[in-house]
């Protein structure tokens, strides 16, 4: 009988006393959460000092003076977003060095990519993973994410083993000890293939930010201005991993397409947009669960329903967006996925996309991604309850303002 978990600390997050020791001496290391001091870390960390274009400064202001005005922001998450706004410009610094030493990069094309495009927790993983079962696919593994150019002068192990690659898996590991029930919501495994919304956010102007604390003034930034330059700039971190390490045609996938279909078309004309539709509202239970939990990193205290409340109001946001800009995804390059029919025939749907996108799928690959549903089967560790009551939420309020996209997409209840 498959095992039902029921997160009951999202208010008041219980530890082990490995992962406590280990909140307390991060939480205690002197950290200032300050623009330049970001910038100068990054400085002395790569010795180099080229940040590309000076615009993103702005962004990194504002989304440092977020982090200021959060005073629910813990000891150990200011460390932590530190960090990340470190790695951020940190892979930034080795981008433009980079293109400054090999031009020609700027010449390459990124042609015909497969973008899945969907909220969180509606099939986007797992219909991403199967197509990077395809190894004609250039997918984006999650260490390479994370640090997108190797060191320079830093060689593989022994074993061929690239150090990135073990840097990631080490800080996987500690993950699992802080947030041990992470992985039954989102199983992230360093060789396994991640979104490039890391990639989007070394331009400091993403929808990432957002999950690093609550921060309104952020979101009302990034909604009104055009992503367009952002999603160029990723194209450039693109062209750079191709540039790195050669594939024939790129798999991409985040939520955050899912409001910037105009970017995202006038940055890839020529894509192939694969759309994942789901309950709404299991998908904002689902989505407040993961954002609660992931707080105690962060926050303290978490407030699960300030968290539910933010996370319900940005994924009508979200929805709303979809709908209103479905048609600027041309016919013959897109196509919508539903949640509940993905998942009673999942090699059913990856055969359609690809007719779409005019690819072959060879039995080989398809063979590899009947294993990869049967090794990777929903709920093999647990099946995680959602309760929309842990946020303060009622399911027909969230029903009657999500009914636009319910009714425009076919989406099947689920809560």
């Amino acid at each position: 009988m498959q095992q039902t978990i029921h997160i009951d600390d999202l208010a008041t997050p219980r530890f082990s006393p490995g992962a406590q020791a280990i909140i307390d001496a991060v939480g205690a290391t002197p950290v200032v959460l300050d623009s330049e001091a970001v910038l100068a870390a990054a400085r002395a960390q790569t010795g180099l000092e080229d940040f590309g274009s000076d615009d993103f400064r702005t962004r990194l202001d504002l989304i440092v003076d977020c982090m200021r005005e959060d005073g629910d922001l813990s000891a150990f998450g200011r460390v932590t977003n530190f960090g990340m706004l470190l790695r951020f410009a940190v892979n930034r610094l080795r981008i433009e060095d980079i293109l400054r030493r090999h031009p020609e990069i700027h010449e390459l094309r990124i042609e015909r990519p497969l973008i899945v495009a969907g909220l969180a927790r509606s099939g986007t993983t797992h219909l991403l993973n199967l197509l990077a079962c395809d190894t004609g696919l250039r997918s984006l593994p999650y260490w390479e994410a994370v640090e997108p150019v190797p060191v320079p002068g830093e060689a593989p192990g022994a074993d061929g083993t690239d150090p990135r690659l073990l840097r990631c898996r080490q800080a996987l590991q500690v993950q699992d000890l802080l947030m041990p029930k992470f992985r039954l919501m989102f199983n992230l495994q360093a060789e396994r293939t991640h979104e490039e919304i890391d990639l989007l956010a070394l331009d400091f102007s993403t929808m990432f930010i957002e999950n690093l604390g609550i921060f309104p003034r952020w979101r009302d930034h990034y909604l009104a201005h055009d992503q367009t330059p952002h999603y160029a700039y990723l194209k450039k971190v693109l062209k750079v991993l191709q540039w790195l390490r050669p594939g024939e045609r790129w798999l991409l996938k985040t939520p955050q397409h899912l409001e910037q279909f105009g970017p995202l078309m006038r940055v890839f004309p020529d894509a192939t947009v694969v759309l994942t539709h789901r309950d709404p509202v299991a998908t904002i239970a689902s989505m407040a669960t993961m954002a609660a939990y992931s707080a105690r990193m962060s926050r303290d205290p978490v407030r699960p329903e300030a968290i539910g409340r933010y996370w319900a109001d940005r994924i009508e946001r979200m929805l709303r967006a979809c709908v209103r800009d479905r048609a600027l995804l041309p016919a013959a390059q897109s196509i919508d996925v539903r949640f509940h029919e993905f998942n009673h025939d999942d090699i059913g749907h990856v055969q359609r996309i690809y007719a779409l996108a005019g690819r072959e799928l060879p039995a080989t690959t398809q063979a590899a991604m009947q294993r990869f549903t049967v090794d990777n089967a929903r709920g093999r560790e647990g099946k995680l309850v959602y309760e929309l009551a842990d946020f303060g939420l009622d399911v027909q309020d969230l029903r009657e303002r999500t009914r636009f996209y319910s009714d425009r997409f076919g989406t099947r209840t689920e809560l």
